[in-house]
């Protein structure tokens, strides 16, 4: 059995078959949310792989039906993890929750993202991340945010760079709103509908496969080229992230996701 499938993983289910590592988000009781410890685990993964010549694709997908529904916040308002992600937001280089979805860019061989139920917040940015997304039609898509005064800040200004256009992007991101799979293929979140997006994703990673995976890997790499971003502009991401929460929105954004009638302060920033 290959080493990466030997280990044991709290959040995750990993296998390989005919050289292709499937990786499954393990939380179904959270809809996969993503908890550190999850964090932690598929950065373990991507670590794993990267220097792996055997391996010729990843399929990333979730347990129980559904992608994932966000970072999981009963996780992240423990007051040591709270403390945990202000630093990662403080400290210049790239933040734990960039890191985690950006990884699955620089791995040497295509990834493959398959989506079912719900694909939330930093579901959808990890799927960004991937090469291709297959999904299922009734899949829910949001980029959610601004619901909770935030703004995404898990390497998106990377990962959608060159997937959607920037108007889509800003209109999704300021809205919050949750789209159906059909309407994210349309915008160019998706890449593919199928009834059977699994099998869907089995085929295209043996497809990439039959070919030289020199030149899968360079393909991988030249167009990810096109659209590189520089490290300020994954900075801004934290700067913002850090600008809005201890901003007196943010409270009232929270307020305002369970009782509809909250007004907002005028507008702090510039």
């Amino acid at each position: 059995m290959h080493a990466v499938a030997t280990y044991q993983y709290q959040t995750l289910q990993v296998s390989i078959a005919q050289a292709v590592l499937t990786v499954t988000l393990n939380r179904p009781h959270k809809k996969n949310a993503m908890s550190f410890e999850m964090m932690q685990e598929l950065l373990a993964v991507a670590s794993r792989i990267r220097k792996d010549k055997t391996l010729r694709a990843v399929i990333i997908n979730g347990a129980g039906e559904t992608f994932c529904a966000g970072i999981d916040l009963s996780d992240l308002n423990q007051p040591k993890n709270q403390a945990f992600a202000l630093w990662e937001l403080i400290k210049p280089c790239q933040s734990l929750f960039q890191r985690v979805c950006l990884v699955w860019r620089e791995v040497p061989m295509p990834v493959i993202a398959v989506l079912e139920g719900h694909c939330i917040g930093a579901g959808l940015q990890l799927a960004l991340a991937c090469d291709m997304r297959i999904s299922t039609l009734d899949c829910q898509l949001s980029i959610m945010e601004a619901k909770w005064g935030l703004v995404p800040d898990m390497g998106l200004t990377q990962s959608a760079l060159g997937v959607v256009r920037a108007d889509v992007l800003k209109e999704l991101a300021m809205s919050a709103r949750v789209i159906d799979a059909t309407e994210a293929a349309r915008l160019g979140l998706i890449s593919h509908c199928s009834d059977a997006p699994f099998a869907y994703a089995q085929t295209l990673a043996a497809e990439f496969a039959a070919r030289s995976p020199d030149a899968v890997l360079a393909s991988k790499r030249i167009i990810n080229a096109m659209h590189q971003q520089s490290a300020i502009t994954l900075y801004q991401e934290k700067l913002w992230q850090i600008k809005l929460l201890l901003g007196r929105n943010r409270k009232l954004a929270l307020k305002k996701a369970k009782q509809a009638s909250t007004v907002f302060t005028s507008r702090q920033f510039r």
